[in-house]
């Protein structure tokens, strides 16, 4: 295999996951449109086998508006519920929460009067 052959074998590879990515693309903005029947939509995908570069080229210039829309729109749940999620984990004590466990541990003798107040100090600082 010489230089150019390699090199059109990029190409079209890169051409080819392109295809592929649009292609993947599509299904996944048919399965995520909530306005579209389902009738339409197994035309879509049916269309899409048939004649898979005139119908992907048609959805993309028809339906391309909605289709980014959709997509931000996952995005932007995708990115709230992440933040909630971290907000949940990471979220801290209160410093009267903290130090009301440390007086309960403390009248159970599960922890030393300085040991205590070493706890009652971090909860303030």
């Amino acid at each position: 295999m010489d230089f150019w052959d390699f090199f059109w074998l990029l190409v079209w590879s890169f051409f080819f996951i392109a295809y592929l990515m649009v292609m993947f693309q599509i299904f996944a903005d048919l399965v995520r449109d909530k306005d579209l029947a389902g009738g339409w939509k197994a035309l879509w995908v049916v269309v899409l086998f048939v004649a898979p570069f005139l119908a992907a080229l048609i959805y993309l210039v028809a339906r391309g508006r909605g289709m980014s829309e959709r997509a931000m729109a996952s995005a932007r749940a995708a990115q709230q519920d992440t933040d909630a999620y971290i907000r949940q984990v990471a979220a801290r004590p209160l410093p009267a929460d903290q130090i009301a466990t440390g007086k309960q541990l403390l009248d159970s003798g599960a922890i030393t009067p300085s040991e205590f107040d070493a706890l009652k100090a971090k909860a303030l600082a």
